[in-house]
């Protein structure tokens, strides 16, 4: 679990020194970004190696609907997350949503924790949900607005098919390393 909790300080570390040390983040100049990015990277290592090797404490049982509410939970994250490559109304579902990004990553976690069911997974996915709801607290406070009017998607259609491909290669993805996310 230690690993998990390293991982999960160096992903708030790296989205969020800008905000919380932003003499260090300008003295790093134009090493700043690479900086973050090297720490965004080491978090995910830290959380997959971390998830990977913690012990399976059950909190509830893994009930086989579950794969099938995270599935469709999955491809709202999708279709939510990329919302930002679309002007504001364009999406037929929730089109008008402030931070579409932030708002998929915690219907992602959700729906990670949903399908698991145990300690790791709800310290890494609620943790990952906590930063997310953190950045829209930090961005909703200081004002900050993503200006989506020139967005490259101007279609409804590419929205959704953009949201199933991906949702497809992740799938598939998650296939080829050995988790079947359609169950057994």
């Amino acid at each position: 679990m230690a690993l998990i909790l390293l991982g999960l300080a160096l992903w708030v570390s790296g989205h969020l020194w800008n905000r919380f040390l932003p003499g260090a983040y300008a003295a790093a100049g134009k090493a700043a970004y690479p900086i973050s990015a090297v720490m965004i990277l080491g978090a995910l290592l830290a959380m997959v190696l971390g998830y990977r090797a913690a012990p399976y404490i059950e909190l509830w049982p893994q009930y086989p609907w579950t794969i099938y509410v995270n599935n469709l939970l999955m491809l709202l994250a999708f279709y939510v997350y990329f919302q930002t490559t679309t002007p504001r109304g364009t999406a037929w579902v929730l089109g008008n949503l402030k931070h579409p990004q932030l708002s998929g990553f915690c219907i992602w976690g959700v729906a990670h924790i949903i399908a698991n069911g145990h300690l790791a997974a709800v310290i890494l996915f609620g943790g990952l949900i906590g930063w997310a709801m953190w950045e829209v607290i930090l961005i909703t406070k200081h004002g900050e607005k993503f200006d989506r009017s020139k967005a490259p998607i101007k279609s409804p259609w590419v929205h959704l098919a953009l949201s199933l491909a991906v949702f497809a290669i992740v799938a598939g993805i998650h296939a080829w390393i050995g988790v079947n996310p359609f169950g057994a």
